[in-house]
């Protein structure tokens, strides 16, 4: 099972408007899965959310049925925008919170190497037609202090970690079986832009295609969140010089 947690806000239409936790489950995935995924406490299987058949019909369309090729270049390209803009996080501003109970630049980094890291044995696996064994792991998954880490050893554990998912994905092709999934816990924002939105979470086995592309819109949402950090903190700054 998967067994790590990517926590997601919000992305733009071509996105699907997808927002994405990946989570591993229980020892047992295929039962956690089945009733997670499609049964309700009733035992009854409800009518799937309009976003939810959106978002499933988004990783299908960018991941399973993308070639290898395709997909390989924008993860990497995700992974490298990502690493670009944390290289322009100022020193002042990297353990800087925008506001109560929101990450800095250095927990969004943390949060990331925290939960990728484990997708490297994950993605392996599924590569080679096994299931992934991993324990569950929460949504926010953060070290367990991220403040106390240095900045630099962080941005090259991160770039570690997405050199060798990149180099799992070089090695991959469009033979490697689809067969073999990971149950994947899946969060949406829904509901309409500009007004209060609801989290629709659910359990989803995902192909080994499907997964990675959860890696690029993780990384995609995160590399926003420090853009978005890193501008209202600047505002910040500006407002008490004036």
């Amino acid at each position: 099972m998967r067994g790590l947690t990517l926590q997601l806000l919000r992305q733009s239409h071509d996105e699907g408007q997808l927002g994405l936790a990946v989570a591993g489950l229980s020892k047992n995935p295929v039962k956690a899965s089945a009733h997670l995924a499609h049964f309700n406490d009733e035992g009854i299987m409800p009518h799937p959310h309009p976003e939810k058949i959106r978002a499933l019909n988004y990783l299908k369309r960018k991941g399973s049925e993308s070639p290898i090729e395709l997909l390989r270049v924008r993860i990497a390209e995700s992974f490298a925008d990502l690493e670009t803009v944390i290289a322009t996080v100022p020193p002042s501003l990297r353990k800087q919170s925008p506001g109560p109970g929101r990450w800095s630049a250095q927990e969004i980094v943390d949060h990331l190497i925290e939960s990728d890291r484990p997708a490297i044995g994950q993605l392996e696996a599924l590569l080679k037609g096994q299931q992934p064994e991993t324990r569950a792991i929460p949504a926010s998954l953060q070290s367990r202090d991220p403040l106390l880490h240095n900045w630099d050893e962080l941005v090259v554990e991160l770039a570690r970690v997405h050199a060798c998912l990149i180099t799992l994905l070089e090695h991959a092709s469009d033979s490697c079986s689809l067969e073999v999934r990971a149950p994947v816990t899946l969060v949406i924002k829904v509901g309409e832009p500009g007004e209060k939105q609801d989290s629709l979470e659910w359990v989803e086995e995902l192909d080994w295609k499907a997964f990675a592309q959860t890696l690029r819109v993780h990384t995609i949402e995160h590399r926003s969140q420090i853009e978005r950090t890193l501008r209202e903190l600047s505002d910040l700054v500006v407002g008490a010089e004036s």
